[in-house]
């Protein structure tokens, strides 16, 4: 009898999966290799989404904040799209922060769609939401000093607001650098640090980083490498042809 009750147990273990994906799993799994299929990013939001409807889970309401940031990014064509993409992606980024006010990724994906809302919208019309941003950035990397998106968030804000409203290049460089320092294969911080050199004319340096984007082999996301950041790395390097 123990025997066959040990069989039966066995036998189960192969058939009953010992763990069932969440849908914030399968979401991840999509977007993983969303270079391949951009479908795969709009299956995912609308994975989630369904999600939502029947529970409001903590990684369901991160996960789909991120996804909002591809669909801005990579599939929304217009403006008006693009903005519609970030401002969902932050509501639900501040639904996740106020459910779960000391997750770093709640934090950066709502941070980072408001930044990028503000972007879209046109950086002096969208200064109301500076403070916010920069609170964001505060506590992503009080919660976590080596994030290298909240290092990446911080030096962009660093970089596109006008000085007179707290903008500060060198400050950027070193955020920049320092995220950098973490992670040298994250190629987005590589492409937002040569456009900085490419502001302060040190054109050999900003060369330097852009042939390092388009030359790397083991990005750390292989799918925003091949997207976003080889193309953009490329097309600066050709408008720099003739700087000195």
């Amino acid at each position: 009898m123990f025997r066959a009750a040990v069989l039966l147990v066995a036998v189960l273990s192969l058939v009953v999966p010992a763990h069932a994906e969440t849908p914030a799993e399968a979401a991840r799994s999509l977007i993983a290799r969303y270079d391949e299929d951009l479908t795969r990013i709009d299956r995912a939001r609308d994975l989630l989404e369904s999600a939502l409807t029947k529970e409001r889970r903590i990684d369901t309401l991160i996960t789909l904040s991120y996804v909002y940031f591809l669909v801005g990014d990579v599939r929304a064509r217009t403006r008006d799209e693009k903005l519609a993409a970030y401002d969902r992606g932050r509501q639900i980024g501040e639904r996740a922060v106020e459910l779960a006010p000391r997750d770093e990724e709640a934090h950066l994906w709502f941070a980072i769609n408001t930044g990028r809302w503000g972007q879209a919208n046109g950086i002096l019309r969208s200064l109301f939401l500076l403070p916010t941003v920069r609170k964001e950035i505060e506590t992503i990397l009080e919660l976590n000093p080596r994030s290298v998106r909240g290092r990446g968030l911080a030096g962009n804000v660093l970089m596109e607001v006008p000085r007179i409203a707290g903008g500060d290049r060198v400050e950027a460089e070193k955020q920049f650098r320092r995220g950098l320092e973490v992670d040298p294969r994250f190629t987005s911080l590589r492409v937002d640090l040569a456009r900085l050199l490419i502001m302060k004319k040190r054109y050999d340096d900003a060369r330097r980083e852009l042939t390092g984007v388009v030359d790397e082999r083991a990005p750390t996301n292989l799918a925003d490498w091949t997207v976003k950041d080889r193309p953009k790395a490329r097309e600066l390097l050709e408008s720099l042809r003739d700087k000195m």
